[in-house]
């Protein structure tokens, strides 16, 4: 009968046949590791049939941690001896032991391994992204986070500890961390994340993606689903409303100002703080080594 655990061929489950395999009712998930083709293919999924071709442990745990990560389509698996080559697998060796343990039976690093391992493949704004998303989840703390790259020595030390002084909690999605960043590396000031408005009797009624609340001034990004739900646009109206009534001003980006035009997405940010009378440092270019133009961006940030 089909199941929804991979298995490998040697191990498949009573009743299936070689002819069974080579239908429509299962999936190959890799070579010789198939699961059936109703099976949802959750990075829980995948990490349970790499496992069965690589049996160490396990060096993407971003995902299983409910993290963000780059998708380059690949299962990352750390294997302290031998590096089997399969495809769709993609293995790295470690020359030391990890800190690891078990989620939902699978042997996996920890969060903050995973953090530290990650250091040496992302850049650095993708690096930020994975420790807000680490944070968010409440799979670890920035303090720890810290620490932790603090104390490591082995590859990519120098990128976790600059990354891990970038990490914040509260942080909503990633597209709010690189836009935080984009402003971050560009020289301006960090902006506040997640600053909370309250009603008079003390709940919170609004909360601002980035924010300088000390000068009225919001940078809020708006993704598909402010736009695909009628309740969050109705929400995201009525707090602009209000925040227009009180002297707020609000500059909005999109997926494709963070993408395509971050030059001329700085140039609203910086222009927006000149108009409430905030002091704008010079233009620090460290944010084109990680954002990069497109010909419609031909603005320098002023």
């Amino acid at each position: 009968m089909p199941t929804a655990q991979p298995f490998r061929r040697g191990q498949r489950p009573p009743g299936v046949t070689d002819w069974h395999l080579r239908t429509s009712r299962f999936r190959r998930l890799f070579h010789d590791v198939y699961v059936d083709r109703e099976a949802e293919l959750t990075p829980l999924l995948l990490a349970r049939g790499a496992l069965l071709v690589a049996p160490d442990a396990h060096h993407s745990a971003a995902r299983l941690w409910g993290a963000v990560v780059p998708d380059d389509g690949f299962v990352h698996l750390t294997c302290p001896t031998r590096r089997p080559q399969v495809e769709g697998i993609r293995t790295h060796r470690c020359g030391r032991p990890k800190r690891a343990t078990r989620w939902r039976g699978l042997p996996v690093t920890t969060p903050v391994q995973t953090f530290l391992d990650l250091a040496a493949v992302l850049s650095l704004v993708d690096l930020v992204v994975l420790g807000d998303s680490l944070v968010r989840r409440k799979r670890v703390t920035v303090d720890l986070l810290v620490e932790a790259a603090t104390a490591h020595r082995g590859t990519g030390g120098r990128l976790a500890r600059k990354a891990a002084r970038l990490v914040r909690a509260d942080v909503d999605s990633a597209m709010e961390s690189r836009l935080r960043m984009l402003m971050v590396l560009s020289g301006l000031p960090e902006p506040v994340v997640n600053h909370k408005i309250h009603w008079p009797h003390g709940e919170v009624r609004f909360r601002l993606d980035l924010s300088y609340p000390d000068d009225g001034l919001v940078i809020e990004y708006d993704g598909w689903q402010h736009v695909d739900s009628q309740t969050q646009w109705g929400s995201d109206r009525d707090r602009r409303e209000w925040l227009d009534g009180n002297d707020w001003r609000i500059v909005v980006v999109i997926a494709k100002d963070l993408h395509r035009t971050p030059a001329a997405t700085l140039s609203r940010i910086r222009a927006a703080m000149r108009g409430r009378g905030m002091p704008v440092p010079p233009v620090d270019d460290e944010w084109r080594r990680h954002f990069p133009s497109t010909s419609e961006d031909l603005r320098e940030p002023a």
